[in-house]
């Protein structure tokens, strides 16, 4: 029987940009509070009066209103919908991130809606009013920073907000970080219900005894964010017993976003001069039931295509990382106006739009907006084009997130104590494969090379450090870092032989025959080379000179998705047969040298052919650890296959390579 996910490993609730990212890590909304993605407490605090009796239903676990009943839980691609059991009303609450990746502009909107709606179970009518706050804690970044609060009446809504007191903007850059520049807000429709800044115990407790709400014993601004004397924004309204849905908007605006080659950037969203957040409050606030069932429509076709690609647990991986994999990056406006779409390499060193980050999240991208693949690579092109980039293959990041003024890995892995060599220290061949790939898949989504042909001599260039330098690498770092530096990498090898195949078909997009004919017969030969020198005793070698190693070929699903045809279909089933006999538990391991797995290199391994039993079974896999492993955070992409334990890395865009089976079925490979 199929594994479904009955357990994620944490729940998606606010998912706006990498600042503002909160889940729930715990089975119940009720058993924990609302945490950042590092795992910092984030508090909304959610209760429903139903007939003079209060039951909370979001967050407080030492606050005394007692729990609402949890009947249900469902998380969909834009939407965690979540049934209670309140008396003899049965209360939904639905946390929407409308994440259309075919809207630029609501897709930068950083609105969150908090949807609740009451039924009554017994055919009678009740008296039921919501009580929604949050703290202080959303606008700042360490818990001795202080506050100031504010109160406005505009657009129709009743606006609360929070904004930290000294403002400092693109302070410094950091992995474990929140933020502590912008506002955050929580909203009502001004005919529906009320908003006040209240003391926190006499505000909760005020409106669990009284259903009234009250800013008694509220001491004067600005105020330390401390949980026994804090502020709360809070907001109150009255629900009807018919099931009529009320919104509450969350929102973060961050005013600027990103520092890019020391020029900052505005979200997209404020791109333009009359924007302002109370406006896009009110905008939100207006089309909300259009925008929630253009969410809801998307989660359903999502679920339907995944079906169809992979089954029905295969639908359910993929709706727990939508939110996951978007939400970790920031559209900004970039200096000529067009859309940038930033990465952060969350949980690992905070690097800023690193290429081998962008590189396994493409195929979500790829299958739903290409322009946001291209808003991930112009501004690293940018940078290599530049006089600050001296080397003849990519940059590895754009520095550590939000500062993105030039790459920042090389001092990382110095300060961790490896070689110093330029060499060792950087990814030469793994991000002069990743992009040629991207600009050769952005290329086939397009139908044209435009992406390409402002950077041809650039992209030559890559294409000729592969041939010099990427069929037999010397030793150094891929994408894996993690595994450390190795020589003779052969999974590496198939990269560069799939970067500059992939380089070929852009030359021959682009009318250069010559260079096409040239690159496509280097890969060629290269294809062949590898198959005999990599091919072990039933798969493919680790290295070239490790005899009886083995690793998982997942740059080679390439081939396959870009039609590049080097190698024979017989060879790749060879080498997924291989892997069937090296399954465990939760997965299959990254090669022989442990237990360590990536899921999202376990899919793109077994697409490397339509293997639809392969599939299912590593799905099945994959769902089996996000169901059990004892680690409660975001979907973690790095884990061990026989506990389910994971190593570091959470809440990254990587598993945007999950999707990769939908590409392929998108693209009719």
């Amino acid at each position: 029987m199929q594994q479904r996910l009955r357990r994620p490993p944490a729940v998606p609730l606010v998912t706006i940009d990498p600042h503002t990212s909160v889940w729930c890590f715990a089975d119940h909304l009720t058993d924990d509070w609302p945490r950042h993605w590092t795992g910092t407490k984030m508090a909304l605090y959610g209760v429903v009066r139903v007939d003079g009796v209060a039951y909370r239903f979001l967050g407080g676990p030492e606050f005394l209103a007692q729990k609402a009943e949890q009947i249900s839980l469902n998380v969909a691609a834009t939407r965690t919908e979540v049934v209670f059991r309140c008396g003899a009303v049965e209360l939904n609450v639905t946390f929407t991130s409308p994440l259309l990746a075919d809207d630029l502009d609501l897709l930068s909107r950083p609105v969150t809606y908090l949807t609740l709606s009451a039924k009554s179970l017994d055919a009678r009518q009740h008296d039921i009013a919501a009580y929604v706050d949050m703290t202080g804690e959303w606008a700042i970044n360490l818990p001795h920073e202080r506050v100031f609060w504010r109160l406005d009446t505009a657009q129709g809504l009743h606006v609360a907000s929070f904004r930290s007191e000294h403002q400092r903007v693109l302070p410094e850059a950091g992995d474990h970080r929140r933020i502590e520049w912008g506002t955050a807000f929580i909203a009502v429709a001004e005919n529906e219900g009320e908003a006040i800044i209240g003391d926190i115990d006499h505000c909760r407790d005020g409106f669990a005894r009284t259903g009234q709400l009250t800013d008694a014993e509220l001491k004067p601004a600005p105020r330390k964010v401390d949980y026994n004397s804090d502020a709360v924004a809070a907001v109150m309204l009255s629900l009807p017993d018919d099931g009529t849905p009320r919104d509450v908007l969350i929102a973060y605006d961050d005013e600027w976003s990103i520092e890019l080659m020391g020029q900052h950037l505005r979200p997209w969203w404020r791109r333009l001069e009359n924007i302002d957040p109370l406006t896009m409050l009110g905008e939100a606030m207006r089309h909300a039931p259009e925008i929630r069932a253009r969410c809801a429509a998307f989660d359903a076709a999502l679920v339907a295509e995944a079906e169809e690609a992979g089954g029905s647990g295969y639908a359910d991986l993929l709706a727990l990382t939508w939110r996951h994999a978007i939400a970790a990056h920031k559209l900004a406006a970039g200096p000529d106006g067009n859309p940038m779409f930033f990465s952060k390499e969350k949980f690992s060193n905070g690097c800023i739009a690193t290429v081998d980050v962008t590189y396994p999240s493409a195929p979500l991208f790829l299958r739903f907006n290409p322009a946001l693949l291209k808003g991930m690579l112009d501004p690293v092109i940018a940078y290599c084009a530049s006089p600050d980039w001296p080397h003849p293959f990519p940059a590895h990041d754009l520095g550590t997130y939000p500062i993105a003024n030039g790459q920042t890995y090389r001092d990382f892995v110095k300060k961790r104590g490896r070689n110093e060599n330029i060499i060792e220290t950087q990814m030469p061949v793994e991000e002069a494969g990743n992009m040629l790939i991207l600009i050769a898949a952005l290329t086939r989504a397009d139908g044209n090379a435009n992406c390409a042909a402002p950077h041809w001599p650039l992209l030559r260039q890559w294409a000729e450090y592969l041939v010099q330098a990427g069929f037999d690498p010397g030793e150094q770092l891929c994408t894996d870092d993690f595994s450390g530096a190795l020589g003779h990498n052969v999974n590496l090898s198939a990269k560069a032989i799939m970067g500059i195949a992939g380089f070929a078909q852009v030359a021959t997009a682009l009318g250069h025959a010559e260079d096409a004919a040239r690159y496509r017969a280097t890969a060629e030969t290269f294809a062949e080379a590898w198959l005999d020198q990599a091919k072990d005793s039933g798969g493919t070698r680790l290295a070239f000179d490790q005899a009886g190693s083995w690793s998982l070929k997942y740059n080679l699903v390439w081939d396959r998705l870009l039609g590049l045809n080097l190698f024979p279909e017989a060879e790749l089933r060879r080498e997924q047969d291989f892997y069937r006999g090296k399954a465990e538990i939760y997965g299959v391991p990254l090669d022989g040298r442990g237990t360590l797995t990536k899921p999202e290199w376990m899919l793109w391994a077994a697409c490397l052919t339509d293997d639809a039993p392969l599939l299912r079974d590593w799905t099945d896999r994959i769902l089996r650890y996000a169901n059990e492993t004892p680690n409660r955070v975001p979907l973690s992409d790095l884990y061990l296959t026989e506990s389910g334990r994971k190593i570091g890395f959470q809440a990254r865009s990587v598993v945007g390579g999950l999707y990769v089976a939908l590409l392929a079925r998108a693209w009719q490979v």
